[in-house]
């Protein structure tokens, strides 16, 4: 039995729980030891996501990859046309080209037939991705092993920061806190399992950021784990207020969940003075990637799950710098095989991999789904991470912004600012957003009091109403030409 699954289902109950409940109950499970916790599979887990030597990385990922399609192809339903394909396994790789891309609308019309009929109904861990989309996909993980196997990749993640398992983590990343519901309640909570300083990413004005501050120079968290959209606004803070007593203290941030951008990245390394890094990985555990604290663009753990781009009649890409869609097949999961799943996200090879490993496949940038790219009025995609950059002098004022689109050529621009902006600045917004679509969307500007998070607390960045497929053929080619 491995407890963190076994108590997956009451997290909630826990953290809406009373401060005295968390800290009595949180302590006396972070006290058990961390193999009860986590299961007898972490320990090799962990040895598997260090792996650092080309040769075994290489006979690892060809083993996971030979395991999971034979899995798969013997147990599966869905798989069974395919079964002869058994007798090929001898080169994993070519066995697993042959197979059908499965999209995200596949498994929500009908799961069943995906889920292997050789392991038991009880080994099914329910659980659904996030809340950034309005029909998220019910799914199953493997209990004791998928949610085992994340913790320990993600602690090989957090030692590129030196982040252990007893420091203290200031999280941003869309929790409820309870006490924050209450007129004058604190904004902040303890949680003492994972050891983390919790803020509500749902009030982030500025007028309650020195309440943050102060929690912050109580508590002294060395790193921060955080949504950026969510940070964001604590960092604008802490530019413009600086805190003596914060000033060296934090030794990693680490993101998560949403697309960077540039400007966030500038400002968080100026205010944090530490290494900022990027993580990216899906409510499906198929894949896993993170930058380092040399090099932004994403790293994928290969023995994590088998990673593939594919342009838009699903052909494979293998040539650097052209975009396409992230295709993953994850490894350990034999409740639920997924192969060859379309992620949604979209993104391009690097023509180099990383001097520190070799062996790891390295993505130049991952642009997000396609639905996060604005339509211009000549069918060019510009991704939103894009428009993210652009970062002029009016954005100063700006403490939210959000693009939302209709129709092509034309998006509107919804803009949270604490001073209203002059009618000058407005224009000049206006005009450089154009600018960043090359003259291929025009943009109007609207003033409004808030823009809502999800679900997840997640800041949505564009609001895309427009069906982008028909479009996606034409932005590989952009990509391409350029």
């Amino acid at each position: 039995m491995v407890f963190e699954d076994w108590l997956h289902p009451l997290l909630s109950r826990y953290i809406g729980s009373p401060q005295w409940v968390k800290s009595s109950l949180g302590h006396a499970y972070a006290s058990l030891p961390l193999a009860l916790r986590r299961g007898p599979h972490f320990s090799r887990f962990l040895a598997e996501a260090g792996v650092r030597d080309p040769a075994a990385l290489a006979q690892l990922q060809r083993d996971k990859l030979t395991a999971t399609l034979r899995w798969a192809l013997q147990t599966v339903p869905f798989y069974q046309p395919w079964r002869g394909l058994l007798a090929q396994l001898g080169d994993p790789y070519a066995v697993l080209a042959r197979l059908p891309l499965v999209g995200k609308e596949q498994l929500k019309r009908e799961l069943t037939p995906y889920l292997s009929h050789a392991i038991s109904p009880k080994r099914r861990l329910e659980t659904f991705t996030g809340g950034s989309t309005a029909n998220p996909l019910r799914f199953y993980l493997h209990k004791g092993v998928s949610r085992v196997r994340e913790y320990a990749y993600m602690d090989d993640f957090h030692r590129r920061v030196g982040l252990g398992e007893r420091d203290l983590v200031l999280a941003l990343r869309g929790r409820t806190v309870p006490s924050a519901r209450e007129p004058g309640g604190k904004l902040w909570m303890y949680e003492p399992i994972k050891q983390q300083l919790m803020f509500s990413c749902d009030h982030l004005e500025r007028d309650n950021m020195p309440a943050y501050v102060a929690a912050l120079r109580h508590w002294r968290p060395r790193f921060i784990q955080a949504y950026p959209s969510a940070l964001y606004p604590l960092a604008r803070w802490l530019q413009e207020h600086p805190e003596p007593e914060l000033q060296g203290l934090f030794q990693g941030v680490l993101l998560y969940s949403e697309n960077v951008y540039g400007y966030q990245m500038q400002l968080f390394r100026q205010v944090f003075g530490c290494p900022v890094l990027k993580h990216y990985g899906q409510s499906e555990r198929v894949l896993m990637a993170a930058s380092l604290p040399d090099d932004e663009r994403y790293v994928f753990w290969p023995q994590y799950g088998q990673v593939e781009l594919v342009d838009d009649q699903g052909k494979v890409i293998t040539t650097p710098g052209v975009l396409g869609e992230v295709v993953g097949t994850a490894f350990d999961n034999q409740v639920l095989p997924f192969i060859r799943y379309r992620t949604g996200d979209l993104a391009m090879y690097s023509a180099q991999g990383h001097p520190d490993l070799p062996g790891y496949p390295v993505m130049e940038r991952i642009e997000g789904r396609l639905q996060e790219f604005i339509v211009c009025r000549d069918r060019r995609l510009v991704s939103i991470c894009t428009m993210g950059a652009a970062h002029f002098d009016e954005l100063a004022q700006v403490d939210s912004l959000q693009y939302e689109q209709h129709r092509p050529g034309h998006c509107l621009v919804k803009v949270v600012t604490r001073v209203a902006l002059a009618p000058e600045a407005q224009a000049r917004i206006v005009r450089a957003i154009e600018d960043k679509t090359q003259g291929g969307c025009s943009a109007e500007l609207v003033m409004v009091d808030a823009i809502p998070r999800t679900q997840g607390g997640k800041h949505r960045m564009l609001l895309q109403h427009l069906d982008l497929s028909p479009y996606f053929g034409a932005s590989l080619a952009t990509e391409e030409e350029e």
